[in-house]
């Protein structure tokens, strides 16, 4: 550590650390902070302000923090959520970000809604020479996040400023550090990857056996069938329905879909109804797991009426929610958990007591108007603090329609500190109920998270509406969501409320279909939506969904590497091309991995796609004949004709994929091919691609035990010789399953299209009878002009293969090369 004289009043003291990026020094009078990089001394923060830039010094008091920092006029900002950000991923100055959980609906824009991640990117190219770096304040208090283009300000109502800094330099680097910090997202179970159907409103068991068999009459794929509260009684969690829902006739139904590899998952509320008859109410009160006002439980109302909250932060909380789990699943044998209404939802405010004399809620009006008897909460500091944040866009109390923030957890830990952390301590709570059970990889999927969420949950976009804007809203927020540690994110498809168009809901399968979690969803007051109400609507979805499931091993692949490295599932196009500023504020298109790229139809009565096609070659995975290829990038207009979703397959990529199926379980075992791309007529070239297959059902993802397989794939060309191969790391799981490679196909390859001299593990085979080759001229977008990356390009496709996935192989061939 070294002080540099400034003053005989301030002095600089700078803080060196070994292995850091990052240099922090600091002034005293008046306090102020700034962290530089080592390698070129580039600013990333600085709390001191100055004459061109002022802003307030900081404060720090009980219930008031504030502290800034400058910004230069290359940052651009990413995370800060969750809100829904009419203007893109990309943040913009001068709208607000609160942070703090609440249950309103995520149509609400620039409000602050069902999660808290007060963490930010910032990616910078100052002269062609991108850098990304992140910036976290762990902090769980309500918070307003004001940025104005050239300084961000937070103003927090309590806790302290922890900051983390992490110095990247690439956004992959930065979701690397930061997820390594505050975990790493959950591995999922490969049928989550599959397509979800769910509704509130299946109102009894033969309404969810049609909606099963209908996906199947229609062929479109299904994995999972899910039950909002229907199968409830009277709402209650962990209950069972005895008229609509009979145990018997359910077991049945879980026997015969089980069977055929599906899945089955319910929702829980936290809300436990307060009814003396009710077990569940009854084992939470002998083990006094609620939260506490004044001494008692907490009196709230939500779907059963009157309920009191579990403390999650109570040790003795979690055993009891895992006993009332594994209770549920000897009652009905569910393969996951939704967890809503965790910000936590109250249909009340204030403190409330059950009414004398009259039934609440009385069963004949919306079950969401609160029927307690309450009074608001004013004579505590903690219900009416001192500075208001604009708490649901409103400035309205901190304790509406939710949990007074004065009531009482754990060891005297108040709800105005813990409040945003409400979802995620349920979260982990569900997560280690679940593994519990039979040691299986849980899934749950929860409303409201916080920072390191991804670690036990997948998330949804919450109550979204069935409109051409929130389709768009809707990969902005899975983007950041990627950005928080919470790769397994998608929105609801076709819109939760109210009826979609039959237009939209086809353009929304076509994106939706490429959410890392799609799941279409509706309310109970809106019409029937599943994807087979319309017949084009379902030609959309075999079409999008049918390519989903062949990309199934693609999608485990990054589900992996979600879960070793935080790299988001679906991604901006940034985080493949940081030097390429024309993307960094895209939100219409987005990546999944590292190079698959999606560009849908976003907007009502459009047949073409106005689509950014940044530097290099590109190549139609639905006509892999169809090549786009630009030196320096450029927008292209792609036709998209009702049933068609554009999704383009990157350069230097080998990309596994299958055959598809009905269902994950029947996609799953089916022959591999590998689409192998150069760029277009290059004469040299290398390719890459992974692979990871293991035992789903494992609770951890990893290498070992003869129950996993990682694959690395390898392709160059050099002086007209194409060679594919394979590296096999523990190869025992791959080889009992018994999986095989059966087709080749490769793309952009520079030459006349007289292939040679094939070799398989260094034995020629041309003249096999089994092995055929086939060789097609590629075509380039007639937008591309001859300078602009146009040369004779060839896709030689390899049929007939049977290369075992579980061992090393090597295949190579010649091109003619025309002079």
């Amino acid at each position: 550590m070294q002080t540099i004289a400034r003053s005989s009043k301030s002095p600089i003291t700078v803080s060196e650390y070994s292995g850091s990026e990052l240099i922090v020094s600091f002034t005293t009078d008046p306090f102020g902070f700034a962290v530089k990089r080592k390698s070129n001394g580039q600013t990333l923060f600085n709390s001191s302000s100055d004459a061109l830039d002022p802003f307030g010094n900081l404060v720090f008091k009980d219930q008031y923090l504030e502290i800034s920092t400058k910004l230069p006029k290359d940052a651009s900002l990413y995370g800060l959520g969750e809100n829904t950000q009419p203007h893109g991923i990309k943040l913009y100055p001068n709208d607000p970000y609160t942070l703090y959980t609440t249950d309103i609906s995520a149509i609400n824009l620039n409000a602050d809604l069902y999660g808290s991640h007060p963490v930010y990117m910032d990616l910078r190219n100052n002269g062609g020479e991108p850098s990304a770096h992140a910036v976290l304040l762990l902090n769980s208090n309500g918070m307003d996040v004001f940025y104005r283009g050239n300084s961000l300000t937070y103003k927090v109502i309590g806790g302290v400023f922890d900051f983390y800094f992490f110095a990247g330099p690439t956004p992959l680097s930065v979701v690397d550090q930061y997820t390594s910090l505050i975990g790493r997202p959950a591995p999922m179970p490969y049928w989550s990857l599959g397509f979800h159907q769910c509704r509130w409103g299946y109102h009894n068991l033969s309404v969810v056996e049609d909606v099963v068999e209908n996906y199947k009459k229609a062929r479109i794929p299904l994995d999972v069938i899910w039950n909002d509260d229907d199968h409830m009684d009277g709402h209650k969690d962990f209950t069972l329905n005895p008229t609509n829902y009979p145990r018997p006739k359910l077991l049945a139904f879980l026997d015969k879909i089980h069977s055929m590899g599906m899945k089955y998952i319910v929702i829980i509320d936290p809300g436990i109804g307060v009814n003396s008859s009710y077990g569940v109410y009854q084992r939470g009160m002998a083990n006094d797991v609620f939260i506490k006002y004044e001494g008692e439980p907490y009196l709230a109302q939500v779907w059963p009426g009157a309920v009191h909250f579990p403390d999650f932060l109570n040790p003795k909380t979690v055993s009891w929610w895992g006993d009332e789990v594994r209770r549920f699943h000897e009652l009905v044998p569910v393969d996951g958990l939704w967890i809503d209404m965790n910000e936590a939802s109250n249909f009340c405010s204030g403190k409330c007591t059950i009414p004398k004399g009259k039934q609440c809620p009385s069963g004949t009006g919306p079950g969401w108007i609160c029927c307690l008897d309450c009074k608001n909460i004013t004579n505590t500091r903690w219900d009416d603090p001192p500075y208001k944040i604009n708490a649901s866009g409103l400035q309205v109390p901190i304790g509406f329609k939710t949990i007074a923030t004065s009531a009482v957890h754990y060891n005297g830990v108040l709800e105005y500190d813990a409040h945003s952390l409400y979802g995620f301590s349920q979260s982990i709570a569900t997560h280690k109920a679940l593994q519990g059970l039979e040691g299986k990889r849980p899934f749950i999927l929860s409303r409201s998270t916080f920072v390191g969420s991804g670690k036990y949950a997948a998330h949804w976009t919450g109550d979204n509406k069935g409109t051409w804007e929130d389709l768009k809203y809707s990969i902005s927020t899975m983007l950041n969501f990627g950005i928080f540690g919470v790769p397994m994110v998608g929105s609801d498809i076709c819109g939760f409320y109210p009826a979609p168009t039959e237009e939209l809901c086809n353009r929304w399968i076509e994106v939706g279909a490429f959410y890392p979690f799609s799941r279409d969803h509706a309310n109970y007051y809106s019409p029937r939506q599943e994807l087979y109400q319309w017949e084009s609507v379902a030609e959309s979805a075999r079409n999008a969904l049918g390519m989903r499931y062949k990309l199934l091993p693609y999608l485990y692949t990054l589900n992996y590497e979600a879960h070793i490295s935080g790299a988001p599932i679906a991604r901006p196009l940034f985080f493949s091309f940081p030097s390429y500023t024309e993307c960094y504020g895209l939100s219409t298109q987005f990546l999944l991995g590292s190079s698959l790229m999606v560009s849908p139809v976003l907007e009502q009565g459009k047949s073409n796609v106005k689509a950014l096609f940044p530097p290099g070659s590109w190549y139609s995975l639905f006509d892999m004949t169809q090549t786009i290829a630009s030196k320096g990038g450029r927008y292209v207009t792609l036709d998209a004709p009702l049933h068609v979703v554009n999704v383009h397959l990157y350069q230097n990529t080998i990309l596994p994929m299958q055959q598809g199926g009905m269902i994950s379980k029947e996609a799953r075992m089916t022959p591999f091919s590998l689409i192998v791309t150069f760029p277009a007529g290059a004469t040299e070239g290398e390719a890459k691609g992974k692979l990871f297959l293991d035992d789903d059902e494992l609770p951890d993802m990893k290498l070992g035990n003869g129950r996993s397989t990682y694959i690395d794939f390898y392709g160059t060309m050099t002086k007209g010789t194409v060679k594919v191969w394979s590296e096999v790391q523990e190869s025992k799981f791959a080889l009992d399953k018994g999986w095989h490679i059966e087709k080749i196909t490769v793309l952009g390859l520079n030459g006349s299209g007289e292939a040679s001299s094939v070799e398989i593990d260094g034995n020629p085979v041309m003249g096999a009878s089994n092995i055929e080759m086939n060789t097609t001229e590629q075509k380039f977008h007639e937008e591309l002009e001859d300078g602009d990356g146009k040369t004779e390009t060839v896709m030689v496709e390899i049929k007939g293969l049977s290369l075992s996935v579980g061992k090393n192989f090597a295949i190579s061939w010649k091109m003619g090369i025309k002079g």
